[in-house]
C-alpha cells in the first residue's frame, strides 16, 4: 500500500474511494474524449458518472464520498484537456450547487443541478447592494409574500454574469424588524421575470461581465425558498464559504492557473529576460506551488465537512498572488505591456483574449477586482482572526438592534 504524509492529495492509491473515482474518471475519458467530444456532451457523461460534485448523491452529480476526491477527478479529466466546470458557470458550480444541495428539495435539486453542470443555465449572484457590499447582512433589497409567492423589490449590483444567467441566488430582507442577520431569507430568481431589468457595468478592462439588476415587483414561488423564512444568513453562509472555496481552491495541477501565464511569458521571450526577473519568477511559483499544496492539504482535511473558513485563505492569498504575478507580466513586458486590444465593449460581456494569444494587459487590470470580489482582503483577514485563530471580533454598533433602527449612509 502506497504511503503518504497526512494532508496529502494524492494520498492511499489503494484507497476503494480513490480507486472508485479515479476509474469513474478515467472511464469517462475512454468513452467521451475531451479533445474529439462536444463539450455539452462531455459535460453529461461526467455528470452520469457522479463526477460533477463527488460528495454528492448517486443520481444528482456525485457519488457520495469525500469531497477532497474531487481534486483526484479534476485532475485526471482536465489532465486529460477536460473543460473547468467553474471557468464555464462559476457561480452555478461554485456557489449555486453547494447551496441547493444543502438546502433546497429533491424535486428543485433534480431541476436545478444538471442543467446547471452542463452549461445550459448561467447562474449568478444577487448579494452585493450599492449600500451593503462589505456588511452584505445591512442589505435592502425587499421580499414580502403574497400568498404562495414572494414580490421582490430592490437593487444590486456587482453582479456578475447577470446578462446571460437564468437563474440567480437572492438574498432579500423579509422582517425589517429583526436585527439585520436574523430578517433575510434566501430564493432562487428566474432571471427571465418580467421585473427583473439588468443593466451592464463597463470595468476598466472594457468588458462588462458584471452587472446591476433592478428588481420591480419580481415575483419568486415560495418552492424556490431555500432554508425557513428568517434563516437566509445561515444559507447565505453555504454560499459565501463555497464561493471562497472554489475561487481560492486553485488547481491541483502544477504551474496552472495565473503562474502559468508567467511560466509561458518566460519561455517564449527570452529576449526579455534579466536575473532579477528570473528571481521574482521564481518567488512567485514557490508562493504558488505553497498555495497550490495548501488547498490539497485543505480539501483532504475536510473530509466529509461542509466548506468552512478555510477556504478564506485560499481566496485571500489566491487574490494577491494573481496581483502579483500580472504585475511581474508588465514589468518583463516592459513598454510593451502599454499596448492593449481596446477598451471597445465585448460582444454580449463575454471576455476576450489578443489575437495571438493570451492579453496579458487585461489580465493585469482585471486581476485588480480579486481583491475586492468575492470577498475583499479586509473580510477575509477578519475571518480568518475570528473564526480560525480565535481573536476578538471587531466591535459592531448595530449589534441586537432591529435593521429599520439602523442608520444607513
Amino acid at each position: 500500500m502506497t504511503t503518504t504524509a497526512p494532508g496529502d492529495a494524492r494520498a492511499d492509491e489503494d484507497s476503494p474511494e480513490r480507486r472508485r473515482v479515479l476509474d469513474a474518471a478515467r472511464a469517462v475519458l475512454d468513452r467521451t474524449p475531451p479533445g474529439s467530444t462536444p463539450r455539452r456532451e462531455f459535460l453529461e457523461a461526467c455528470f452520469d458518472a457522479g463526477l460533477a460534485w463527488v460528495q454528492f448523491p448517486e443520481g444528482l452529480g456525485g457519488l457520495g464520498v469525500e469531497p477532497g476526491l474531487q481534486a483526484a477527478v479534476d485532475a485526471v479529466l482536465q489532465s486529460a484537456g477536460g473543460p473547468v466546470p467553474f471557468d464555464l458557470n462559476p457561480m452555478g458550480y461554485g456557489m449555486a450547487g453547494p447551496t441547493v444541495m444543502a438546502h433546497a428539495s429533491w424535486e428543485l435539486k433534480e431541476r436545478l443541478l444538471r442543467p446547471l453542470y452542463v452549461c445550459d443555465e448561467i447562474w449568478c449572484q444577487l448579494f452585493s447592494e450599492p449600500g451593503a457590499g462589505s456588511d452584505l447582512a445591512g442589505l435592502a433589497t425587499r421580499a414580502v409574500r403574497d400568498g404562495g409567492e414572494w414580490v421582490v423589490n430592490g437593487q444590486k449590483v456587482w453582479t456578475s454574469n447577470a446578462h446571460k444567467a437564468k437563474w440567480a441566488l437572492l438574498l432579500a430582507r423579509t422582517d425589517p424588524g429583526r436585527p439585520k442577520h436574523r430578517g433575510l431569507t434566501y430564493f432562487v430568481l428566474d432571471m427571465e421575470d418580467p421585473g427583473v431589468e439588468v443593466r451592464p457595468l463597463r470595468q476598466m478592462t472594457g468588458e462588462a461581465e458584471f452587472n446591476e439588476v433592478h428588481l420591480r415587483d419580481a415575483r419568486i414561488p415560495d418552492s424556490h425558498r431555500l432554508g425557513d423564512v428568517g434563516d437566509g444568513w445561515r444559507v447565505a453562509m453555504t454560499t459565501l464559504m463555497n464561493e471562497r472555496n472554489a475561487i481560492g481552491g486553485g488547481s491541483s495541477i502544477r504551474g496552472t492557473g495565473s503562474i502559468g501565464s508567467a511560466l509561458r511569458l518566460w519561455r517564449e521571450r527570452a529576449d526579455l529576460r534579466t536575473p532579477v526577473l528570473r528571481a521574482r519568477l521564481l518567488e512567485l511559483f514557490a508562493r504558488a506551488d505553497a498555495a497550490r499544496l495548501t488547498g490539497d492539504r485543505q480539501r483532504v482535511e475536510q473530509g466529509d465537512r461542509p466548506a468552512g473558513a478555510e477556504g478564506s485563505i485560499g481566496k485571500l492569498t489566491g487574490a494577491e498572488l494573481n496581483q502579483d504575478v500580472y504585475e511581474f507580466c508588465m514589468d518583463m513586458l516592459g513598454p510593451e505591456a502599454a499596448l492593449y486590444s481596446g477598451y471597445d465593449a465585448a460582444p454580449s460581456g463575454e471576455q476576450r483574449d489578443g489575437a495571438d494569444g493570451e492579453d496579458l494587459a487585461r489580465k493585469f487590470l482585471r486581476s485588480r477586482a480579486n481583491t475586492i470580489e468575492g470577498g475583499t482582503s479586509e473580510v477575509l483577514r477578519n475571518v480568518i482572526g475570528e473564526r480560525l485563530l480565535g481573536l476578538p471580533g471587531d466591535l459592531r454598533a448595530d449589534t441586537g438592534k432591529p435593521w429599520r433602527e439602523v442608520p444607513r449612509g
